[in-house]
């Protein structure tokens, strides 16, 4: 499917900015680069509580694409930060869709990974008639089998001298749930202790999405605001089943997605959402195309996930 080779599209500047109130508490940020008369795609990050940057306009060719990007509630520029009230999946669903009204488009290609992915089918789910396409990365399905293997035990006994930290910092009696021991740290009235552990939780997922670890990946969580809107709110909905009705709920609604066309890339070796997700997606949605990335993990700037997601936003271009 793919090139490794193939490289971002250059570097773009947004040409236009703007904060959207969705809620009496909450405001997102969003910005639109590329063409203002082309095919509209509304890129979903990670975390949740990830954020964007300017490396996610350049998957996408600037000549065609209208390209659309936000900070989720409670992240990146989005207000109040860290935020955990009125924070859900079905609370960023409809942002996804008061966005799309208030810049008058009518339907778009969408594209997610990790965290990014799950949006992106909770959203379709639900709207599946606003949705031409869908590019996913990293399929995470949020169900707690995939929360155990990387909280709790699986992808220990893979990274366990990065594990270690992890596990060290919660006390023996709290170590048969560390999603609720982090949870009660990241939510402390203590500040000093809500950081800590905010860093962390962040760092052992850092350390864990490459192929070969990136240590600059590990630092960049050193950033206090970065830290904080990412361990919070990723807990946050991960204490709470990701706000959906069952534990597989987006595979139970699979069907849902029957008419729309998509791409799904995978790192063969990704330690924070294993390939056993992204295939049984595959199974349950006819309308898909699978790329496994044979020498890839998590992250979608690695050489061959970055080129399988290029190939496929050039090869969306026909809807």
């Amino acid at each position: 499917m793919s090139n490794q080779t193939r490289q971002f599209f250059p570097e773009i500047e947004a040409f236009q900015t703007g904060r959207l109130k969705v809620s009496s508490l909450h405001e997102i940020y969003y910005e639109q680069a590329g063409n203002p008369k082309g095919r509209p795609v509304v890129f979903l990050h990670g975390g949740p509580g990830g954020g964007i940057n300017s490396d996610h306009r350049r998957f996408f060719d600037p000549s065609h694409y209208h390209i659309i990007l936000f900070d989720q509630r409670g992240c990146g520029q989005s207000t109040p930060h860290a935020e955990l009230e009125g924070n859900t999946t079905w609370d960023l669903v409809d942002d996804i869709e008061k966005l799309r009204e208030h810049l008058g488009i009518k339907n778009w290609l969408v594209f997610g990974g990790s965290w990014g992915s799950t949006l992106a089918l909770a959203y379709a789910i639900a709207h599946a008639e606003k949705v031409c396409a869908l590019i996913l990365r990293g399929i995470f399905l949020c169900r707690p089998s995939e929360l155990k293997w990387f909280y709790q035990e699986g992808a220990s006994q893979i990274f366990p001298d990065y594990w270690a930290r992890y596990h060290d910092f919660i006390p023996k009696e709290e170590r048969a749930n560390f999603i609720q021991a982090y949870y009660r740290r990241l939510t402390s009235v203590d500040a000093d202790m809500r950081l800590q552990s905010a860093r962390i939780w962040s760092q052992w997922e850092s350390a864990t999405s490459y192929l070969l670890i990136k240590p600059e990946a590990i630092e960049d969580f050193e950033d206090p605001h970065k830290a904080l809107a990412f361990a919070r709110i990723e807990c946050h909905y991960f204490i709470n089943n990701a706000f959906f009705k069952t534990d597989n709920y987006l595979l139970e609604n699979a069907a849902k997605l029957k008419n729309i066309p998509g791409y799904i890339v995978q790192g063969r070796y990704d330690m924070v959402c294993p390939a056993q997700s992204a295939w049984e997606l595959h199974q349950a949605w006819p309308g898909s195309k699978l790329h496994i990335t044979p020498e890839a993990g998590h992250a979608a700037g690695e050489p061959g996930n970055r080129a399988a997601l290029i190939t496929a936003t050039e090869a969306c271009k026909i809807y």
